[in-house]
């Protein structure tokens, strides 16, 4: 096991290097700390997260919701300052396993890379098949052709040139962040229960007949309400192309983070609040809601605002999940074919084939059922932060002891809380997504056993790329 241990070699594989002079390839550093966030914002896709996945949070916690997603954001804070610390230490394209891998080990670096690939290739696809409900009054199409179509258009986005993606994904923003303060203000103006109904957790059936959400539940839900967040740690895979790393990363995880739950969390509140009766917020038909509170008009509007949204997310998305591949293509994770495939820039710097890998699979995945998607996605999110946390606990030993990075405060009783909390959080989720995600854990861990460990000086070979 001693090999698990070692820091990552300062070496350059041969399919990380550039054909003409030999050096490491790097991406190009054209995004501040404005472009950052909001490529991580429309990552985080706040309106996505909460006209998609949110409703599903209403189906089983109903008046719960908001204090479930609530928890999730502490957790999350804790989350987001294990992430500035490392993301300043390790500022690389590989995000996680970069950054864990350099701390804890390469086997532990394989281990959440697993993790972190699970989440990059069902997210999207998650979001995605979204898309049909809220082109209904307009189309209607079937919601796997209309998720698919969204990520093939966004692979086709992905391969442009990543700032010009910035403006495209930051209008889209605007818009999507609009939707959510109507939904907002449209709840608020239509209140029916009072701030108190946020504490008590009732659903109701199609019927009236109401039911209390216990602890139990709201545990139950914790890899949901994780996910509803989760996009703000994706800053880090943009950290090759952030001006200035050392200051940038944490600046952009942490503001991603604020933003992302206001924007999410209001409407949530409002909702709420403003639902007619517990029966319709149980059903989380938002659509409807705002139709009853305003009109087909504005419900129409709000619908395109939210295709619009997710459209945005997909094409962010397979931008920043693509770096994940091209990193891991660059360390040599694959063999080397694969590893000069994912490295492959086109004209505009983006790794073209990595994001095909992203997106194409990403397409034919919406044709997977979205509760197992959205389990599945849940226990990789809370395994993955776990991780995260556990590698934390190294970023001041040794040369990082003193190394110039983002210091997080209460380390490190912060990430050992984290562990202890997510540890127990797992144990609750969905058994069919444990053993899913397990068993890919598994099937990779001997995938390294018996293909990268006996490389291990030619292969997952971590580089971390110098400041400039």
């Amino acid at each position: 096991m001693t090999d698990t241990l070692r820091p990552p070699v300062a070496a350059t594989p041969p399919a990380a290097t550039d054909s003409l002079d030999g050096a490491p390839k790097k991406l190009s550093r054209s995004l501040g700390v404005v472009g950052g966030t909001l490529l991580t914002l429309s990552c985080v896709t706040p309106a996505s997260s909460l006209f998609v996945i949110v409703p599903s949070l209403f189906n089983s916690l109903g008046t719960a919701t908001a204090l479930t997603i609530g928890i999730g954001a502490i957790l999350c804070v804790a989350v987001a300052f294990c992430y500035s610390e490392l993301g300043t230490l390790v500022p690389s394209a590989g995000g996680e396993y970069a950054m864990v891998g350099t701390l804890a080990g390469r086997f532990t670096g394989w281990l959440v890379f697993i993790q972190s690939l699970i989440v990059v290739m069902i997210v999207p696809s998650v979001i995605a098949l979204g898309t049909a409900d809220y082109l209904a009054p307009i189309v209607h199409v079937d919601p796997a052709v209309a998720g698919a179509g969204v990520m093939l258009a966004a692979t086709v986005a992905g391969l442009l040139d990543l700032r010009a993606n910035a403006w495209i994904t930051g209008i889209f923003l605007v818009l999507e962040v609009i939707a959510a303060a109507v939904v907002s203000f449209l709840g608020f103006a239509h209140t029916e229960r009072g701030m108190g109904s946020l504490l008590h957790g009732v659903t109701a059936d199609t019927g009236g007949a109401t039911s209390p959400v216990g602890m139990a539940a709201v545990l139950a839900a914790m890899g949901t309400a994780l996910f509803v967040t989760q996009g703000f740690s994706t800053a880090i895979y943009l950290s090759e192309e952030l001006e200035n790393p050392r200051r940038n990363v944490a600046r952009t995880v942490l503001w991603t983070l604020a933003l992302s739950v206001v924007v999410i969390i209001v409407p949530v509140v409002a909702i709420t609040m403003g639902a007619p009766d517990l029966a319709t917020l149980t059903g989380g038909d938002i659509s409807t809601m705002v139709v009853g509170w305003s009109n087909s008009a504005v419900g129409t509007f709000i619908s395109l605002c939210i295709a619009l949204a997710i459209i945005n997310a997909g094409i962010v998305m397979v931008i920043q999940n693509s770096r994940v591949l091209f990193a891991s293509g660059r360390d040599q994770a694959w063999p080397a074919p694969v590893n000069r495939a994912f490295g492959t820039l086109n004209r505009f710097s983006a790794p073209w084939i990595s994001t095909l890998a992203v997106g194409v699979p990403g397409a034919v995945l919406c044709f997977v059922p979205n509760t197992m998607l959205t389990n599945i996605t849940g226990v990789a999110v809370a395994a993955l932060y776990l991780l995260v946390a556990v590698a934390a606990l190294f970023s001041r030993r040794g040369q990082h002891r003193n190394a110039p990075a983002w210091r997080q405060p209460l380390w490190p009783v912060l990430p050992v809380l984290l562990i202890v909390v997510l540890g127990y959080v797992l144990t609750q989720l969905d058994l069919t997504a444990l053993l899913w995600t397990g068993g890919i854990t598994v099937a990779a861990s001997l995938y390294w056993l018996l293909y990268l460990r006996p490389r291990q000086d030619t292969h997952w070979v971590i580089t971390i790329p110098e400041d400039e």
